[in-house]
């Protein structure tokens, strides 16, 4: 048999092969037969590690999202675990040996040779340390988990009339919206706010909620029903939309002079803000602070980091996540394959899942608006010590696609609901 070319049972050439395999993204059989044995690690192995093989191509595209996991494992574990890529459209002979049927195939061996475990196609770098710890090798890094702050460093002494009930931002005086609810009012800090706060809200009546909700008259400072004011849609220097709210229209023509854009209703005013929503909880949201996310032909946004990791949960596709660092906006590209993280950059970069305690001393999520990525921990902590009321916790990219992951759909159909999302 020519060494140099893996052969299928029928005897075609490699070629033909090949061109099968690019056609089928790599899942094409490579025509071996399976042992019913289990394989010993062969001889050039290290006798005392844990080994694990990796048996793909140069020019399949999971093979080539498997590389740099490998690499980042075979520098992290040295000495620990002995990794190991083998290209079997350039060592035909290595299918047959190994007896694999797919690429990339992923096997796993003890440290006394025997295969404990296979797995066919792309697996992710923390699903690959999970799998030895359960086979008893624990590859857990030998460091602190990262930041934790359970409690503030400093308490919020704001006025909470001057505090957004919804993105705990400060409350512009002229911008202030307030939403008129069955015990106690809600400050808003804008209009924007409202309509996130009325796309979180799980069987309302559009209508009647719009009812309750009162917006400051940008000449005098007043509250006037939000339905009746007239309203000038301008946009700012960053392209995010800025909005006045006046009880007098002359007086929105006037200003508008000075400062370009249109005059609107309530009605208008609504329907742009409603036309951006979260891919994952279908909140109200700019381009301008949202991440865009890419699942196939489709183009969505997330509303946060973590709500764009978990259009890959709603949609159960993989996804493409673009996110600008919390600090300073470095862009951080997330790539997923099968619900996994497949490709991270920087690879250096973490989330910060914001947390706060519950009336029963429970961690629960803060909401979207504190949630983040960093390209690092230093910016990451800079990003903190300028948030002293800030609690929460620093995880892993992966595990802020895991946690959406495991979501069910009733779960992911309540995300981020007030008074639903747990």
């Amino acid at each position: 048999m020519n060494a140099t070319a893996l052969k299928c049972p029928s005897m075609k050439p490699l070629r033909a092969l090949r061109t099968l395999a690019l056609s089928l993204a790599c899942g094409a059989f490579l025509a071996v037969g399976l042992r019913a044995a289990a394989l010993s690690a062969p001889a050039e192995s290290t006798p005392a590690l844990p080994r694990l093989v990796d048996l793909g191509a140069d020019k399949c595209i999971p093979c080539k999202m498997m590389a740099p996991i490998l690499a980042e494992l075979k520098k992290e574990h040295a000495g620990r675990l002995d990794v190991v890529f083998i290209d079997v459209w350039k060592n035909s002979d290595a299918g047959k040996q190994y007896g694999i049927r797919v690429i990339p195939t992923q096997i796993f061996y003890d440290a006394s040779g025997k295969e404990r475990f296979r797995h066919e196609g792309f697996i992710s770098k923390q699903d690959i340390v999970k799998k030895w710890k359960e086979l008893g090798v624990d590859l857990a890094p030998k460091k602190s988990a990262g930041i934790v702050r359970e409690k503030p460093v400093a308490p919020d002494t704001r006025p909470r009339d001057r505090v957004c009930s919804l993105c705990d931002g400060d409350v512009d005086a002229r911008t202030k919206t307030m939403v008129r609810g069955q015990s106690e009012q809600r400050t808003l800090c804008s209009p924007h706010c409202y309509f996130i706060y009325q796309s979180s809200l799980v069987g309302a009546d559009a209508q009647a909620e719009a009812g309750k909700v009162s917006v400051t008259d940008w000449t005098n400072g007043r509250l006037i029903a939000a339905t009746t004011a007239t309203y000038l849609y301008g946009m700012a220097a960053n392209g995010r939309p800025t909005i006045r709210a006046y009880a007098d229209k002359g007086a929105a023509i006037r200003d508008q002079a000075a400062s370009p854009g249109n005059v609107v209703t309530w009605d208008v005013l609504r329907a742009k803000e409603l036309t951006t929503r979260c891919g994952f909880c279908d909140r109200a949201v700019y381009p301008e602070d949202a991440c865009p996310v890419k699942a196939g032909s489709m183009h969505t946004y997330g509303c946060c980091t973590h709500c764009a990791m978990g259009v890959a949960a709603r949609l159960q596709k993989d996804i493409e996540v673009e996110a600008g660092d919390g600090l300073t906006g470095e862009v951080i590209r997330v790539k997923t394959l099968n619900g996994s993280v497949a490709a991270l950059e920087p690879a250096s970069a973490v989330a910060w899942f914001g947390q706060m305690r519950g009336p029963d001393g429970s961690w629960a999520s803060a909401g979207c608006f504190k949630q983040a990525f960093f390209a690092n921990v230093t910016n990451l902590q800079k990003w903190l010590d300028a948030r002293p009321t800030m609690t929460g916790r620093q995880i892993t990219i992966d595990q802020a696609l895991a946690d959406k992951m495991k979501l069910s759909p009733e779960q992911i159909a309540k995300a981020c609901k007030l008074g639903e999302c747990k």
